[in-house]
């Protein structure tokens, strides 16, 4: 017998099979000597990626890195794009206490949407504070840059002892990824050249977001605080993640950014010609220093 003929049936047919050959079982006693065997029933898995050789190098890096500038007082950010939301009265993963269920849509058909949302985050490592901006429009490179430079401008923030340079942890894919030259120019336009500010930015390897330290600490925590409510609204959304809590004191602030961000804006040589980028030596494509114009030369 080979692994296929059997694990892929079900107990009372294997309970059929069996007693076409005359042994006398039944379904439960089928389940009880599988379990005895040591057979579960499992789904796939998707947890093979593809190791980059330089992975650990990477990791290393950025722990070397993260460490110092916190130890100098600088600001360190971990940022990332949330799953994308639809806004209605659809189904939302998770359950509630309540004396009934909700009831929702059969569909999450997206023409019978308010809005769909995408709430890009921020989270503070040194401040233990998240910042969720919620744009209506695309998740382009410009709207990641808008995000992060709303909160550098926002009075009300937490300061740093320094305030000179600024660290960005960021997975290596998405709106941010580090294959865009779009990123790069729209943190040179609103970040550097804006705020006369040195930006560091240090990507987590390819198939490696899950540590990066947003996805753990910021949107886990908005994940559990919705669960199994539906978004009905934007109001509704944005009080959610304002009233997302952690026994650790965890504070998130929201957002609504109600403007549009166009994709697919093109660029020219003038505009990588006057990109202030420097590159680490360790892992240079994941690695780098965006410094304002006023500095350059």
């Amino acid at each position: 017998m080979n692994d296929h003929k059997w694990v892929r049936r079900s107990l009372s047919y294997l309970a059929r099979v069996l007693s076409k050959r005359r042994y006398r079982i039944g379904p439960t006693t089928v389940r009880r000597l599988l379990k005895k065997l040591n057979y579960r029933l499992f789904g796939n898995c998707q947890s093979l990626t593809a190791a980059h050789p330089e992975r650990d190098k990477q990791f290393r890096f950025i722990r070397r890195v993260k460490k110092l500038f916190l130890a100098a007082g600088l600001p360190v950010i971990s940022v990332d794009t949330k799953k994308k939301e639809l806004i209605g009265n659809f189904k939302n993963s998770g359950r509630i206490w309540s004396q009934g269920p909700t009831l929702v849509k059969a569909h999450d058909f997206g023409s019978e949407a308010v809005a769909r949302a995408t709430p890009y985050g921020l989270y503070d490592l040194t401040h233990h504070q998240g910042y969720v901006y919620v744009g209506t429009s695309y998740d382009t490179p410009a709207f990641a840059a808008y995000a992060i430079a709303h909160w550098w401008a926002d009075p009300q923030r937490p300061r740093f002892r320094r305030e000179d340079k600024l660290l960005i942890l960021c997975d290596a894919g998405g709106s941010n990824s580090c294959r865009y030259w779009r990123w790069k120019l729209e943190v040179q336009r609103q970040l550097a050249d804006q705020f006369g500010l040195e930006v560091m930015i240090c990507h987590y390897p390819t198939g490696a977001s899950q540590w990066n330290p947003i996805e753990h600490r910021l949107f886990s925590e908005i994940s559990k605080n919705w669960a199994g409510k539906p978004l009905h609204s934007l109001a509704t959304m944005l009080n959610y993640i304002r009233h997302t809590t952690t026994d650790t004191g965890l504070k998130v602030k929201a957002f609504l950014v109600d403007r549009l961000f166009e994709k697919g804006l093109k660029y020219d040589q003038q505009e990588l010609d006057d990109l202030n980028l420097q590159r680490c030596r360790t892992c240079p494509t994941w690695n780098y220093s965006l410094k304002p114009q006023l500095c350059s030369g």
